[in-house]
């Protein structure tokens, strides 16, 4: 078992990190900005080192920093958290060149499923259902109008170095190709210095389902059944929740099947999630693999009671899972807590927080770095945190998050509380009947 970990992450997920680490005696070194130089997971690690400016590429992003204090901390483990450096197989090569645990997949794991058309490719090979789609690359905006004419329209441009929404356009007719063609390039170039871009039919009414996976360093691979990622907003994730209230029991078997599929046809080691799109009639189609931890994998630690970073570092120091799934036992949802301005367009609303009550009692819980006179910096993401209820039902935990919601105090910025407020009292949330496209007609009361 590794003697010291570097979290080369910041907020939230490093603080849910190092309290892990301690639980298993395991001492810690965090690094971070000159903005986050108050911040909880600097306190609470037992090192801390400084690496750089405020803004990421100075610091979180900057991987010579990083290795240079995992040097002078004698560091014999990292953990990238989610977001950064998470998904980065150079820094993951990095880290394995110095001799220093990278805690996640290979560098050739995470390039297998980095790329959206490598990915895609796997799948279809290991039996994977995917998005009916082009082989390759679009060459140019004749290619596309050609395969949109073969796929038929509605069609989905995107880049396949994406994520988050960016470099992604959705096509409904041929004389809105060329323009879509042209923007989603040239974002993706911007955001991700990879303008390549690929075309899939696009799902209708469908549902954004992930299944959680674990595999070990000797093949074994196991599901930890699913979370409902579908309430979003420009695709970022607001609430997510364990079980669907789409899902079947064999539904969620035939996805199971699928995700382990999908983990062991590149031999995947650590925790991860496959996630599906899931249309009306509960067809599900692979969307992509993110090979980390995810914000909201908290939602299956209380439907399971099993602690995900823990079974990551496990695994990373080469024990063995136990290779049985699991399936969900309570009902969670989980709450994204952004300083967010709901009533301006989710303007983001950095500052500082004057004031800070937040909720307790059964069935809730809190991950969250922020306290009061914590200044929320204008850097990075805007989660603040997460609020989680769990209950032995959907309705129950719906009632708990409102209650929960209701005594989270928060004052001196802008936040999204009052808009999970007024959707925990949304009839058609409360009764399962949403999209991926709900919050568009969702208005703020």
């Amino acid at each position: 078992m590794f003697k010291k970990i570097l979290i080369a992450n910041r907020g939230e997920i490093a603080l849910r990190i190092i309290r892990t680490c301690r639980e298993m005696g395991i001492k810690t070194v965090a690094v971070y900005s000159t903005a986050d130089k108050d911040s909880l997971h600097v306190k609470f690690a037992d090192e801390a080192v400084c690496i750089g400016g405020p803004k990421s590429i100075e610091s979180y992003l900057n991987i010579p920093h990083i290795m240079a204090a995992c040097e002078i901390t004698n560091a014999d483990a990292v953990h990238p958290g989610y977001g950064f450096l998470a998904e980065n197989s150079k820094f993951a090569q990095i880290c394995a060149d110095h001799g220093i645990k990278f805690i996640g997949p290979t560098p050739d794991m995470i390039n297998s499923m980095g790329d959206k058309i490598t990915a895609k490719e796997t799948m279809i090979k290991a039996g994977v259902p995917v998005v009916p789609g082009g082989d390759g690359l679009l060459a140019d905006v004749a290619a596309s109008k050609k395969l949109a004419k073969e796929i038929g329209y509605p069609v989905i441009i995107k880049a396949t170095a994406g994520g988050g929404g960016k470099g992604m356009r959705v096509v409904w007719n041929e004389g809105e190709i060329e323009k879509a063609y042209e923007a989603a390039k040239m974002e993706a170039g911007a955001s991700f210095k990879n303008d390549g871009l690929y075309m899939e039919k696009f799902v209708e009414e469908p549902r954004h389902i992930e299944i959680q996976v674990a595999g070990d360093q000797y093949g074994n691979v196991c599901h930890l059944s699913e979370r409902d990622c579908s309430i979003q907003r420009r695709h970022q994730k607001l609430v997510e929740e364990s079980p669907s209230p789409f899902m079947t029991p064999e539904l969620r078997q035939r996805m199971g099947e699928a995700a382990i599929k999908a983990a062991s046809a590149i031999n995947y080691e650590s925790v991860g999630t496959v996630e599906f799109l899931v249309d009306k009639n509960r067809n599900f189609y692979f969307m992509e693999m993110n090979t980390r931890i995810q914000v909201e994998h908290c939602v299956t630690e209380e439907v399971v009671s099993y602690d995900l970073i823990k079974e990551q570092i496990k695994i990373a120091a080469g024990e063995k899972i136990s290779g049985r799934n699991y399936e969900p036992q309570l009902h969670a949802i989980e709450c994204r807590i952004n300083a967010e301005d709901p009533y301006n367009d989710f303007r983001p609303s950095p500052g500082k927080i004057t004031v800070l009550h937040t909720p307790g009692g059964h069935g809730v819980r809190v991950d969250s770095h922020v306290y009061a006179g914590y200044v929320i910096p204008p850097y990075y993401d805007s989660m603040i945190g997460k609020l989680i209820t769990v209950a032995q039902t959907r309705e129950e935990a719906i009632n708990t998050m409102y209650r929960a919601l209701s005594e989270y105090v928060i004052e001196g910025v802008h936040t999204t509380i009052p808009f999970h407020l007024q959707l925990m009292q949304n009839e058609d949330f409360r009764k399962g009947n949403f999209t991926t496209k709900f919050l568009e007609s969702f208005k703020m009361k």
